[in-house]
């Protein structure tokens, strides 16, 4: 009952005109972003940061929430009309989807990815509301030791799932954990890693760090690599609404998507990838015309791009708790409440219930919002897909560099954007993961800080992290996460 008065005052933070304003605008960007190949829900969350410095923390994670949920839904629309995917996540949806458009039938296969995605997202955001208090009970008998291991936690988990090699996540995990730690020293008042150099004295700015790696190293990593073939548009032809028989194949895969994926997006278990291979898999094992897939079976579309919306929200039961990414744009989240001085996690929701809940609130509201805009308007993020990416990418570095230098008006800014951005470049290049390095950067200086606290109060006793149950329960678990998949790799070699 208290989930559902928290969410009664949540909906009066999140219906005022103001709030519905950032949100339609979130949705309608991140419907657009979606709709544009290779530019994902990360890069323009990132890209947004510092135009959002001075807005209402509210308000504007309001609107970061939209682009994260419009960029899940638009990017359908690029993997069925053109077998682009935007983002992982949509592979499997272009399997199916743009064999649907090659049939002549892009129409229900929009249809039930657009509807597909409003049932699972509704649906999760449900099970957000009543999950959410659940584990902030929970997390508030935290004390230090408690909270160093969730962040050792976080940080294990995030370079070990993000990325095709542990040790390349870790690699990325470390190099974040250093820059966070450049700066003065939170206890003791020192500066350290600054090499005498007055600018890095307050640190650097998460923020430039955030669009360097994914605008500007993204981009040039778009522009190098994945700007290489001809772009095949399906035209939009055919039966543009789903048929009876449709939607009888559609609303159980819609379910069966929306169980499978809210899980694995609550745990760090890789993104959403997974949910959605599983929830393919699970569809044509199921399906009563198993001559279709392969073929373009609506099943194939409705299951995983249900899917994938559903695991989207899922993250957010992590980050918004416990303070715990567990995907690339949720990383990025994390930043976006650091930008404000805010720290996901139990005391979040006592100290800004109305910030958290009008947050929640507003994705049943963005829900109907993306529903709106993607069904009646296809036509029109159809046409996006026709913009020269040439430009679109000049586009993006020429915001990325007047975003950075607008922070503190600083050219030195200017210049750990422009090596942030060639360092991101060349992590993409070889395969380095770049969400750690976000998550290095915010998570390590705080589990140094509850650290050193909690070796203070056991007088320096290290055994106090181990002692702890709760403590002892989650180092082991990032014990097994960091050696899991190590296992699971060599035993893969072997077979």
């Amino acid at each position: 009952m208290s989930g559902w008065s928290s969410l009664l005052e949540g909906f009066a933070v999140a219906l005022t005109l103001q709030n519905l304003g950032w949100a339609l605008l979130g949705c309608t960007l991140g419907s657009a972003v979606g709709v544009l190949p290779g530019i994902g829900p990360a890069l323009t969350i990132a890209l947004l940061l510092p135009v959002i410095a001075k807005l209402d923390p509210t308000g504007a994670l309001i609107m970061l929430a939209g682009v994260y949920y419009g960029a899940m839904f638009g990017g359908s629309t690029t993997s069925i009309l053109l077998n682009t995917p935007g983002e992982s996540a949509s592979i499997v949806t272009s399997m199916e989807g743009n064999l649907m458009a090659k049939r002549g039938r892009a129409g229900p296969a929009l249809a039930t990815a657009a509807i597909g995605s409003f049932v699972a997202g509704t649906l999760a955001t449900i099970a957000l509301t009543f999950v959410a208090p659940w584990v902030v009970d929970f997390a508030l008998r935290f004390g230090p030791a408690e909270y160093t291991a969730l962040a050792v936690l976080a940080l294990v988990t995030v370079a070990s799932v993000l990325g095709n090699s542990v040790a390349r996540g870790l690699a990325s995990l470390f190099l974040g954990v250093s820059i966070g730690l450049i700066g003065i020293d939170a206890i003791t008042g020192q500066d350290r890693f600054t090499f005498g150099i007055p600018e890095l004295l307050d640190g650097i700015d998460v923020v430039v760090v955030a669009v360097g790696l994914f605008a500007v190293g993204e981009t040039l990593y778009l522009a190098a690599y994945l700007n290489r073939r001809p772009d095949a548009l399906e035209p939009m032809a055919g039966r543009v609404w789903m048929s009876r028989d449709d939607w009888r194949r559609s609303w159980p895969a819609w379910l069966r998507g929306a169980a499978i994926g809210f899980p694995f997006g609550s745990i760090p278990a890789g993104g959403a990838e997974i949910p959605t291979f599983l929830s393919y898999a699970l569809e044509k094992r199921l399906t009563r015309h198993p001559d279709e897939f392969g073929k373009g079976a609506i099943e194939g579309v409705a299951g995983p791009e249900a899917a994938n919306n559903a695991s989207a929200t899922g993250t957010l039961v992590p980050l918004l708790t416990l303070g715990l990414p567990t995907s690339t744009t949720s990383a990025i989240m994390l930043a976006a409440f650091q930008q404000y001085g805010l720290q996901p996690g139990p005391l979040l929701f006592d100290n800004q219930p109305g910030l958290v809940w009008g947050l929640i609130a507003s994705l049943y509201v963005g829900n109907v919002m993306l529903l709106v805009l993607n069904l009646p308007l296809v036509g029109m993020w159809v046409k996006l897909l026709h913009i020269p990416r040439p430009l679109l990418y000049a586009g993006i570095l020429v915001c990325a560099t007047l975003g950075a230098y607008s922070l503190r008006q600083s050219s030195f800014d200017l210049l750990l954007l422009a090596l942030v951005g060639l360092l991101g470049f060349a992590m993409r290049r070889f395969d380095f993961p770049v969400a750690p390095v976000i998550v290095g950067m915010i998570l390590g200086p705080i589990a140094e800080t509850q650290g050193r606290r909690a070796l203070n109060i056991s007088q320096g006793d290290p055994s106090v992290f181990v002692t702890q149950p709760i403590s002892a329960a989650l180092l082991g678990l990032a014990t097994a996460a960091l050696l899991l998949p190590m296992v699971w790799k060599k035993g893969s070699g072997e077979d």
